[in-house]
């Protein structure tokens, strides 16, 4: 069930949210970088609410994330930290193999889970 859809202030980021088997699910399709880190961040860490349960444990589908800057890269690690202290966690899936270089070179995928698929990052 999609509950949000929301385009990035530029324009260049779609992102829909659902829940899947008790899990925020973050899709999102475009660019990340500086114009879109805000819509990304509050997208992945949404106003802790009753209609947001489980927003700790998230999984954000990166299969139609075409680019990924720092921005993108910074916002991924404030919102591990967030998450992790509130005992939850963020996981990527279904990352492009551009987008996976970004990741490799920076260390990120050594601090976040990367999973190929999205049914894989919910099982996990």
């Amino acid at each position: 069930m999609t509950d949000n859809q929301v385009t990035g202030p530029s324009g260049r980021l779609r992102i829909t949210h659902t829940t899947a088997k008790g899990i925020r699910l973050v899709s999102l399709h475009g660019e990340i970088d500086h114009h879109v880190r805000d819509a990304l961040s509050q997208a992945l860490l949404p106003a802790a609410t009753a209609e947001h349960e489980g927003s700790h444990r998230i999984v954000a589908d990166l299969s139609g994330v075409t680019f990924l800057d720092s921005s993108g890269i910074n916002v991924f690690l404030q919102v591990h930290e967030r998450a992790d202290a509130a005992q939850g966690w963020l996981r990527l899936a279904a990352v492009q193999a551009p987008v996976m270089r970004v990741l490799h070179l920076v260390g990120l995928d050594t601090v976040l889970a990367c999973h190929s698929t999205v049914e894989q990052a919910l099982d996990a």
